[in-house]
Order: C-alpha cells, then structure tokens, then sequence
C-alpha cells in the first residue's frame, strides 16, 4: 500500500469566524523519525490552540465578506501594506513589472526583520515561495496567504515557524487577470462571488510560460526565484475534473527528474508527513486528480506531470521541492480556503522543522548535478508499475443526456465509496544526452542568450576568433500542433542527426560550460529533443524554412552532372528510386533528393544553430 492510502474519512471546520485555525484538535503522528520528532517539538504549543485575533484589526476581505468575497488587487496590496507598516517583521516590494504595466508584488515574512537574502542564507534559514493567482479566477490562496501572513506575526505560536524560515508570498501573479473581475467565467466553481479571469493582460496562461518567459511576468518571477533560490515553492490552485469527496489535492513535482536523495527525502518524510498532517487537520488530501471526459477516478489515474512550462516543473530544475495545491472547485469557497491554509501551513511546519536537513539536501544535489554526465530528457508513463491508493470518491452514473440524447457522466453524491485503486506515480526516462562540455551559441541568438541570463547561468564570450571541432546537430523529424498553444505552435517528437563539423568561433559568441548546479536548466532548453526545449517553444523556427531553391528545368541537366560526379549521391539516389514507387513517380521529389544531397543545398536549413562542444 501507498503511503497515501490512510486516508480516514476525517473532517471538520478548522477555521473559526475571523479565519484563524483552531488547532487543539491537531496531532501529529506520523511515519520516520523526522516527523516524530515535529510532532514532539510541534505539540507543546499546538495543544493549546489559537485565540481569534479580533483586536489587531487586520481582516481580509475574505472574513468581512462571511467567506464569500475575494481581495480585488488594491485591497489585496494595501491589506499588506499595512501589516508591513505595523509590524517590521514583514516588507512588501515591488519586483518588476508584469504584462499589465502593474508591478508584481513581493511579501516577504522574516521573524529577525533583516530582509537582505544573503544574510539570511548565511545564517541557515529555509526560503518557503507561495504564488498566488496565478489562475486568478482561483483565489483560494490568496486569501490563505493573507490570514497566513497575519497570524504568523500576531500568534505568538505560529510566530515560532519563522524560527528557521522565510516566507516569501506573491499575492497577485497573473494581476491582468485579477483585474479583469467577473462571476461567471469559472462556470463550474463553487465561488466566491467574483473573481478574476485566467488570462493574463495579454491572454497568456502564464502557467504554461514559466521556461519560455513570454510575458513580464515570467520574467519578474525569474528575476526574484533566481535571487532567492527558494528551498521549497507552492503554487496555489483551483482544479477541474472529476467529482469526489476531498477538498484538496496535490501536485508534487516528479520524483524522477528530482532525483537522488532529495527525492527519496519528499516521497519517504516529507509527503507522509503532509498527508497527515492534512488528514488531521480535517483537509483530507489526495494526489491531483487526473481524469478527463468520461473517465473516472475509480478506474486509476496517472501522476500528472509537472513539465518546466508549469511553475513548479521549472522550480524542480534548480532542485526545489515545487508543489501545487489543487482545491476541489464544486466545494465552496470557504472550504476551499480553509484546505490551502492548511496545505501552505503544513508545508511550512515541515520546512521549519527539517531547514537544515533540506537546505544540506539541496546542496548535495547542486553540487552533484554539476559533475553528472547523462540526463534524461524526455519521460514516459510506466504504465505497467503503479502505486495502490484508497480513493473517497463518489459513483458514477451514465444517464442518456436529455439535451444530447448521448451518455453523460454524473457523480451520484448519494453514494460515496472508499476503494483501493491503482494510481500510476512512476515515469521511465525516455531520451536520455550525454552531456557536452560547453554547448555554443552563436551571439545571433541573443533572446536565447538573454534568458540563460536571466537564469543565473555563467556564461563564457568568445574574444578571439577561432576554428574548432563540434558536434552539430541536424533536425531529421518532427511534428508541429496543428492548433495555436500559448502563442505559439509547439514541436514534438523530434529526432536528430549528429555529426561533427570545423566551426568558427566568432568574438561575442556565447560558450555555456555544462559544469554548473544549473545544469538541467542548460541541458532541457537546449537539447532540441527535450520537450520543452527552446527549439520546441519554436526559437528556432526560421531553420525549418528554406530561403533558396531551384527551377527544376534549369536544375535538370545540372543534376546529371551531379550524378556522374558524385557515385554515393548517384548510388542512394537509385537504391530511393528502386525501392519508392511513389518517389519513382515524382520527378520533382527526385530533382529535391539530389538538390539536397549536393552542395547546393542551404547549410543553415535544418542545421540546429547551438552546437555541442567537448575538449
């Protein structure tokens, strides 16, 4: 059995009248020696519970409202501002603009009041990132983060997770979005009564933009993850999908591309003990729920993977344990609420407690990272290896439509069930690259070269010309969606050619040593295979495009001397001929094949322009 499968049916309203969390109820027992030892250390003040903190003056719009209204961008920002200016534990700071000519906003919770980030590295403390509204029609943590923010200062108990931590909040990510308020855009959500719009001021989601960095907001969020380099990142969410009985579920980010210790550490303490912990604390928990259409939960589902176009796949190549929560939308916005809290709180209370433990993982892994050879850069469902959950659901029934007259899904909340289901959590590499020693790339490419900037990558310029040996890859295949995805129209399944050529190196050019602890970062934009490659965000498109051609009635008498000088081209030309009949019909395909096989042809189509290089 999975360590998620002690599931209880558990549950209760942790959250009193002024969003404050009741936990006198809350024990710890959990698995491993680490979290017995939290739930010692935790319980001496979780016994007693918290006091409302009605005096202090500081409710969000949340509270005021009864649990069913959410924080506009103003009084998100100003509810904050004040806090910061009471207590000086907490600072509140612009960190670049967005696309929606606002600034991002940057919270950040230090129990010393020294906000300088070094220092704070230096003296061992833990950094805990939360992003909020990033989905702005799913506000669920940004009012959790608000009350957060609050009792951690004015709850002398909750005070004491600030020990070995610093919390960074960002209230509003996607602020377009915040501002473009409405009730009825999130058609199947259970509140609140508005909210913003998924889109970002460009119509951007900017959870698929974390590794291509279209927007502002990217860019921003890049600029603060890279200088803070946070030791664990949650983004908060509202999910769709099937209907059962838990209000929350979690993504986190796959163990296989973790790896080595710190992923054992999250599969064998930390997630046992977050689960838990959200069973106690009457926030039932379970894995995402990844099902669609007419299938359903009961049948088993897969992992959902977190790749670096989602926050928390990018956050997982710099080795942090990335998370998204994920409320269930048919709960109400109370419930919704109350579960995030919870999930945030639970994740802090395990960083608090194992700081030292992580940040040691972590360094390991970074140091570990810079000397390893291969990288697997494409993953693969096992489908044959599953994990055994019990899942609380409710059962499906299969009317016929009376609007379509065909078979509909609908869950029957008159019959929940508990069953042990299979839940597909492992992924197999699939390509796997030896990597180089430098990847180079030509100083033309200078967007590329602007984002290995932004993400702290060392660079090397090139400052005297010279010729070298490089391996150069050619693009053999791929596929192109046929519908537009976030602006763009993405590759897959692409396949190269590599060979070995003298280059010349230019002053300017740009020389990536692949010995840095962002080596995955490097290796997964820059490999074309890899499935989020920069080349399958379509960087490189203007090489998929020939510039020159011919005319094949001019072309003609030059490809018969082509044939007769060159026997190999002559040789593959006939074997094609032979052994094609479509080929051996199409003249024209048969001028191409020579035209491409000659020196002729345009060395730049196809020639993938970052090169590989290895001394």
């Amino acid at each position: 059995m999975s360590n998620y499968s002690r599931h209880s049916c558990a549950g209760s309203n942790l959250l009193n009248n002024k969003g404050v969390p009741a936990f006198a109820r809350l024990a710890l027992g959990t698995a491993g020696m680490t979290v017995r030892l939290i739930a010692i250390t935790m319980l001496l003040f979780l016994l007693s519970g918290f006091l409302p903190l009605v005096g202090q003056g500081f409710l969000t719009v949340y509270e005021k409202s009864n649990h069913l209204e959410t924080s506009t961008y103003k009084e998100g920002i100003s509810f904050y501002k004040e806090l910061a200016n009471k207590y000086a534990e907490i600072s509140i700071v612009e960190k670049g603009l967005t696309d929606s000519g606002y600034p991002l906003h940057t919270v950040i919770i230090s129990k010393s009041g020294d906000f300088d980030i070094a220092k704070l590295k230096a003296a061992g403390k833990a950094f805990l990132l939360i992003n909020n509204a990033i989905h702005p029609g799913e506000p669920d943590g940004v009012e959790a983060s608000q009350m957060l923010a609050r009792n951690l200062i004015e709850d002398e108990k909750l005070n004491k997770l600030l020990e070995n931590t610093v919390v960074v909040i960002i209230p509003f990510y996607n602020i377009g979005g915040v501002l473009n308020r409405n009730s009825t855009s999130r058609v199947n959500q259970h509140g609140p009564k508005e909210y913003g719009f998924r889109g970002n001021a460009n119509n951007f989601d900017l959870n698929r933009d974390f590794i291509k960095a279209d927007t502002r907001n990217a860019r921003s969020f890049i600029r603060l993850f890279q200088e803070i380099d946070p030791d664990v990142f949650i983004d908060t969410h509202v999910s769709n999908g099937a209907d059962y009985q838990y209000v929350s579920t979690t993504i986190p980010t796959q163990t296989e591309k973790l790896g080595g210790p710190l992923a054992k550490f999250m599969t064998s303490e930390l997630l046992p003990f977050h689960y838990d912990y959200m069973e106690k604390a009457g926030s039932l928990m379970t894995p995402y729920v990844n099902t669609w259409g007419m299938k359903t939960p009961d049948q088993g589902y897969n992992k959902f993977i977190d790749q670096p176009r989602y926050s928390s796949g990018y956050t997982t190549l710099f080795h942090t344990l990335g998370f998204m929560s994920e409320t269930h939308m048919l709960k109400t916005f109370e419930q919704r609420v109350e579960a995030t809290y919870n999930y945030i709180l639970g994740l802090l209370t395990f960083t608090n407690a194992n700081a030292g433990k992580i940040i040691e993982l972590r360094t390991k892994t970074k140091e570990s990272v810079k000397t390893q050879t291969e990288f697997p850069i494409t993953w693969v469902l096992d489908g044959k290896k599953a994990d055994t959950i019990v899942f609380k659901g409710y059962e499906a029934e299969r009317p016929i439509s009376a609007i379509t007259g065909q078979t509909r899904l609908k869950y029957n909340r008159n019959k929940p069930y508990a069953k042990k289901i299979p839940y597909y959590n492992h992924y197999k590499a699939g390509v796997i690259i030896a990597k180089p020693d430098y990847y180079i790339i030509p100083k033309n490419q200078w967007k590329v070269i602007e984002l290995l900037e932004l993400n702290g990558v060392e660079l090397e310029r090139v400052k005297t010309p010279s010729t070298i040996s490089a391996e150069v890859y050619h693009i053999a295949e791929y596929k192109t969606r046929s519908n537009a995805y976030e602006g763009h129209f993405p590759h897959y399944n692409v396949s190269v050619i590599a060979s070995t050529e003298q280059v010349e190196l230019q002053p300017g050019d740009v020389m990536v040593p692949v010995n840095q602890w962002r080596n995955r970062y490097i290796v997964e934009t820059l490999e074309p295979q890899a499935t989020d490659s920069y080349f399958n965000w379509n960087f490189f498109d203007t090489i998929l495009q020939q510039k020159e051609g011919f005319s094949a009635y001019v072309f003609e008498d030059l490809a018969i001397e082509i044939l007769a000088n060159n026997p190999k081209i002559k040789s593959d030309f006939e074997e094609k001929k032979a052994n094609d009949e479509s080929f051996a019909k199409d003249g024209y395909a048969q001028l191409l094949f020579i035209y491409n096989l000659s020196k002729h042809r345009e060395k730049a189509y196809l020639r993938y322009p970052i090169l590989r290089y290895s001394k």
